[in-house]
């Protein structure tokens, strides 16, 4: 930002030209609700003054519609697949500029060195990338994961100044209950924004939670439950991403209820970049809860206005003197028709220019799961069995119990009742859980990936041994990433190098590559309506109700 001067006043005055104006555009004013006509005057990345303005240089937008820089209230880069500084640049394009990024994936994976590896590639991003601290590495005491983060490592992590506070806290009983070990962390950030995750709460044990300090929660599926949030101060993020998909029910009943906005943003959580590429990022969320009835106004205010109040970025979300000049200049407000983007006064690069990266040793080659054998596949059966069950749209599942199919005294997997099993990759340990899953649908094949969250244990489904063992085997070889085994070989692959979580190739190679083994999951039997990879990667998620699969078995909520 700018230091303020006699020349810099001068022109914010409009006595002096300023080096760059707007010219004619309907501006967006977030503190009075209204559209105005005006110029926006900008000296290097610091708007300074919206009105009538003349420039060095003037850019002609009569017609057009400028609102504040979008804000990503939160999300995972590493969900993408790429380097996390290709997924900032294509969010850019469609106006995504702010974006609270909690690493956990990486530190469940490398610990410190993967936090400072994802916060040190964005360093230097189109879009101003913010870091919330991961609070729960591994997400639940027990979980066999790469490393352990306590409260003095995350306290380290504080001197950067692009730390806004502690991720989501998953493990919300350890909060409630004054677990010592959770009670150290809170204790480090009080004075910080600390993100929430809020699922299954009662009202009292919520206001347990929210007087600890926990600000946000981005886990609501329903208007009801962020009702109940919004009244104890909590900021609602409405998720939207390849995944998740919870912004219909929530904005339907914001809507039918015409309840206040002020404590609603949005977020993708986790979304691929092929899908920000068809869709949009929060672009889609704005244009999505427009058509459902919110107005342009609340809509853009939810994009930009409440995260930034929320996390305290005072320079951003608002057009007018002071702010940094991120915005959107928009065809049609109604449809989030996106004319073009500026950030820090300039418009955004369109090419994105790669630099050769060099990638820590101890963030590569980081698949160890020892000998696993096809035995280890078995399940026994006697009587009914508990199956974990797909819900379409959802990242919960549901259980139910069921008789299935059994061959000399072995669960015998099909298109209905696939298996899936998750095998420790860290330690060597040989140990891993199976199960049953429903809903998935997967017929002739087996899929395998390495990005399972939390923990990114290594979890592969599939309706026989033989090709769930090459997924394996392949994964093996490849260091981490996708595979998709048929008929006994390998007949596509994407490996994920880096930590088994993302690659640095090209986000296009990426984005086509995944394209392309979703097609053939989706031949394979996989429903149109799951994400075959991003879906599969929540099923090991233990702090997601209702009936999981870990490294030890089923886990039942």
């Amino acid at each position: 930002m700018i230091q303020f001067n006699a020349k810099i006043s001068r022109q914010a005055q409009g006595l002096d030209k300023a080096p760059v104006v707007l010219k004619g555009a309907s501006v967006l004013n977030v503190f009075t609700d209204e559209w105005v006509k005006a110029d926006i005057a900008i000296h290097d990345d610091t708007i300074i003054g919206v009105g009538t303005y003349s420039g060095e240089i003037e850019y002609n937008y009569s017609g057009k519609y400028i609102v504040p820089g979008f804000i990503d209230s939160h999300l995972h880069l590493e969900s993408t697949l790429v380097n996390p500084k290709e997924l900032v640049f294509e969010a850019s394009q469609v106006g995504t500029l702010g974006f609270i990024v909690d690493p956990h994936e990486a530190g469940n994976v490398a610990g410190i060195a993967g936090v400072e590896y994802m916060i040190n590639e964005t360093a230097s991003a189109q879009g101003d990338v913010y870091v919330m601290a991961p609070s729960c590495v591994p997400a639940v005491p027990g979980e066999d994961n790469g490393a352990i983060l306590d409260g003095d490592m995350l306290h380290k992590l504080q001197a950067n100044p692009r730390i806004l506070g502690l991720g989501e806290v998953m493990d919300c009983y350890s909060v409630i209950n004054s677990d010592p070990y959770m009670m150290k962390k809170l204790d480090y950030f009080k004075d910080t924004i600390m993100d929430g995750h809020i699922i299954g709460l009662s009202p009292e044990q919520l206001a347990s939670y929210r007087l600890a300090g926990i600000t946000t929660n981005h886990e609501c599926i329903s208007y009801e439950e962020t009702k109940e949030q919004v009244k104890n101060g909590i900021y609602v993020w409405i998720r939207e991403g390849s995944a998740a998909h919870n912004l219909d029910s929530i904005v339907k009943g914001l809507v039918e209820e015409q309840g206040n906005t002020e404590r609603y943003g949005f977020c993708t959580d986790d979304k691929h970049i092929e899908d920000i590429r068809s869709e949009g990022h929060i672009s889609y969320n704005i244009r999505r809860s427009i058509e459902l009835g919110l107005t342009p106004i609340q809509a853009y205010k939810m994009a930009s206005t409440h995260p930034a109040a929320c996390y305290g970025l005072k320079d951003l979300g608002a057009i007018a003197p002071g702010y940094s000049a991120n915005f959107v200049i928009l065809n049609d407000e109604q449809c989030v028709d996106i004319h073009e983007v500026f950030y820090k006064g300039k418009p955004i690069e369109r090419v994105l220019v790669r630099e050769e990266k060099v990638v820590p040793s101890e963030l590569l080659h980081t698949i160890n799961i020892g000998t696993f054998t096809k035995e280890n596949l078995d399940i026994s059966i006697e009587g009914p069995q508990a199956i974990i069950n797909i819900v379409p749209g959802q990242i919960v599942t549901q259980k139910t119990v069921e008789e299935v199919p059994v061959e000399n005294g072995l669960f015998k997997p099909n298109a209905e009742y696939n298996k899936i099993t998750c095998i420790e990759r860290y330690k060597a340990s040989g140990r891993n859980g199976v199960g049953i899953l429903k809903g998935f649908n997967l017929k002739n094949g087996a899929i395998a990936s390495s990005f399972a969250h939390d923990s990114h244990n290594l979890i592969v489904i599939g309706d026989n041994d033989a090709d769930m063992m090459i997924a394996i085997e392949r994964i093996r070889e490849i260091g981490g990433g996708y595979v998709i085994a048929s008929e006994g070989k390998v007949v596509e692959e994407l490996a994920l190098e880096v930590m088994g979580l993302i690659t640095n190739r090209p986000h296009e190679e990426v984005d086509a590559k995944v394209a392309k083994m979703k097609d053939i999951a989706y031949g394979m039997g996989v429903p149109k309506g799951l994400d075959p990879f991003i879906n599969l990667s929540f099923l090991a998620l233990t702090v997601i109700p209702e009936i999981r699969i870990t490294t030890t078995g089923v886990m039942e909520f």
